[in-house]
């Protein structure tokens, strides 16, 4: 699948049938995977979670702000090993603020109405994970890299979505 605009047609397909990913921090050298309602910007550059600051992964974030973050359609039926995608998306996070956070939070709560006193208490932050690379793996073997950059050459404007 080398064609950007239907990559990213099914990863917001994807993103849009799954509510729940998988984020993976790293912390006094250890790795460490915590589960997370999710939502992606139209335009896929973004994922954005909440979480609360007294959380291990918020702490290390706050340290380490390189993530990775896995979705996947998986149905726990043989079929996946046919059917299946999963896509882990690297990036580095930062919370949330003044008017980007507005923003935010409307789109999460599109996604997540039921999370709105989480994600209203003052304990919890909104994250957004500016996405380098999509890791796209279907049938268990064929793997596609969707770089949402490319380096910029002497002022030129960064390309979207483009395949190495």
């Amino acid at each position: 699948m080398k064609d950007p605009s239907r990559l990213a047609q099914r990863l917001g397909d994807l993103f849009s049938s799954q509510s729940l990913a998988v984020l993976a921090t790293q912390g006094e050298g250890q790795p460490y995977g915590s589960l997370v309602a999710f939502a992606a910007t139209e335009d896929l550059k973004h994922l954005l979670f909440a979480t609360t600051r007294a959380t291990r992964k918020y702490a290390n974030m706050m340290k380490n702000p390189w993530v990775a973050m896995v979705m996947d359609n998986r149905s726990n039926e043989e079929s996946d090993f046919h059917q299946a995608i999963a896509v882990t998306a690297t990036g580095q996070v930062k919370e949330a603020a003044g008017p980007e956070k507005d923003q935010c939070l409307k789109l999460y709560l599109s996604k997540h109405p039921h999370l709105i006193d989480f994600v209203s208490s003052p304990t919890c932050a909104l994250v957004t994970l500016e996405v380098e690379t999509y890791y796209i793996v279907s049938q268990f073997q064929n793997v596609t890299e969707y770089h949402m950059k490319l380096p910029t050459l002497k002022g030129e404007a960064s390309r979207k979505g483009s395949f190495l």
